[in-house]
């Protein structure tokens, strides 16, 4: 696993800070909540069992930050990260729906995690079988003929002529090594197995009560009953060593060991994000009914899951107690005391995250390793076309972006992407047709006023809003 026992919180935000414009105060809890977990695995004593993590709470409009924090986070730790939409569970016909399913979504996660770390362990030993297989398609090597006793007088001759000929088909296949090694032979076609895994199709068992462990469970257990096909198919090499690659390094990686790595970093490093908490928050003043009951009930059935308790997945048991929970919500109807007491004293840090500013706009589409500008600007570049922006340009973005979520509605810096898209629309349909390969778009302020002014100044925005 990735070492992260050097990270300080003042690190961790400013990994934060290459990707998030804005909201210390969030980086900083989420930066410190990240460090106790480390603080947690360096203490001794049987204390540590008892350390639980403070799960945070982060309140703020739509697209200011709170998912990307979340998942940035998890990035820096190198821990399983999964997101769910709290208003799921409350879905016509339920009442906490299998709000244990966002465990088993984690452990998922971890194993996806813990195998590919697994696989580029072995990936050079892989690597090298892989060569030999494909060598043996190609040059198959020359069966060793036993040496029989015998008193004839050409036996002798026959074992030379044996041994000249193994040793011509082993410098044959030196020779296509070296040029495997080199990539000539990639576009060359050859036959090989490939293992096909059957379809299990499980209807609805039991009346449809079977919940969505047993039934991963079941498929697992009649897709192993089930005897494994192969078919021959006909492949280039550079297609056949991505197969194969995949059948030998499953073959080299022991999977009872992953299944027991995954679930320990799933309990100790997994973090789930439940976004629009506030969706489930009873409002305040209004007498239990309706739509109100399913919704205290989706939080008495996220309770033990906060508080921590032991799911089972398709891989065993996995104890909750030490996953780091983020909550996140809007709160612009309820307010987060309009939850249950027991859940709001499971998020015991509430951070509150600023609405963004025309100057937070033009930060973001500047300043980020992945700012909006830039990945247009790849795009761009992907078909040999040069796209640059004057400084006054992006300004101009930032402040149409933001008078517009000031008049019609605040989306956060998801207005970006509406407000950039419109810009570059005509651009993306033209290349390569019309606009060819070398060239050079310039987009100036100009530019901007005359192909965003019609957002602006038009009431009728629906077109364009998203």
């Amino acid at each position: 696993m990735k070492e992260i026992q050097h990270l300080t919180p003042k690190q961790i935000v400013a990994e934060l800070d290459k990707y998030i414009i804005g909201q210390n105060d969030a980086k900083r809890n989420v930066a410190i909540a990240l460090r106790n977990r480390i603080r947690r695995m360096m203490v001794k004593s049987d204390l540590q069992k008892d350390i639980v993590p403070n799960n945070i709470l982060m309140i703020g409009s739509t697209g200011v930050g709170k998912t990307e924090i979340a998942r940035r986070l998890a990035k820096i730790a190198y821990a399983p990260f999964t997101k769910v939409e709290a208003s799921k569970f409350t879905e016509v016909g339920y009442v906490g729906r299998d709000v244990e399913s966002m465990v088993r979504d984690l452990v998922e996660q971890s194993i996806h995690l813990v195998k590919e770390t697994k696989n580029e362990e072995v990936k050079e030993k892989a690597h090298i079988l892989v060569e030999d297989i494909i060598l043996d398609i190609l040059i198959p090597p020359v069966k060793a003929a036993g040496f029989t006793r015998s008193n004839s007088s050409n036996s002798a001759d026959f074992n030379v002529e044996n041994a000249s000929e193994a040793e011509l088909n082993e410098k044959t296949r030196e020779r296509f090594r070296e040029k495997l090694q080199n990539g000539e032979l990639e576009d060359r076609k050859i036959e090989i197995n490939v293992k096909q895994s059957p379809p299990v199709g499980i209807g609805m068992i039991g009346n449809g009560m079977m919940d969505d462990a047993s039934m991963a469970g079941l498929q697992d257990m009649i897709s192993g009953m089930m005897p494994k096909k192969t078919k021959r198919r006909k492949l280039t090499i550079a297609e056949a060593r991505k197969v194969l690659m995949e059948e030998e390094t499953s073959k080299l990686v022991d999977f009872d060991e992953v299944k027991e790595e995954a679930i320990h970093l799933a309990e100790n490093n997994g973090i789930i994000f439940i976004d629009e908490i506030d969706k489930i928050a009873s409002k305040s003043g209004k007498g239990g009914g309706g739509p109100d009951v399913s919704r205290e009930g989706v939080q008495r059935d996220l309770l033990p899951i906060v508080e921590g308790s032991a799911v089972n997945t398709k891989y065993g048991v996995v104890n909750t107690d030490h996953i780091l929970f983020i909550a996140a919500g809007a709160f612009h109807v309820s307010k987060p005391s309009d939850l249950i007491p027991e859940l709001q004293g499971r998020f015991p840090i509430r951070v509150e995250l600023n609405s963004l500013t025309e100057e937070d706009f033009y930060r973001i589409l500047k300043e980020p390793k992945n700012a909006l500008t830039k990945q247009y600007i790849a795009l761009f570049e992907a078909e040999e076309v040069y796209l640059e922006y004057t400084d006054e340009a992006i300004a101009d973005i930032a402040r149409i972006a933001f008078k517009i979520n000031e008049e019609v509605e605040n989306i956060g810096a998801r207005r970006l992407q509406t407000v950039m898209s419109h810009l570059l629309n005509d651009f993306l349909f033209d290349v390569p047709d019309t606009i060819q390969a070398n060239s050079k778009i310039m987009i100036t302020k100009e530019m901007v006023e005359e192909r965003l002014s019609k957002l602006v100044t038009n009431r009728d925005l629906s077109q364009y809003i998203l």
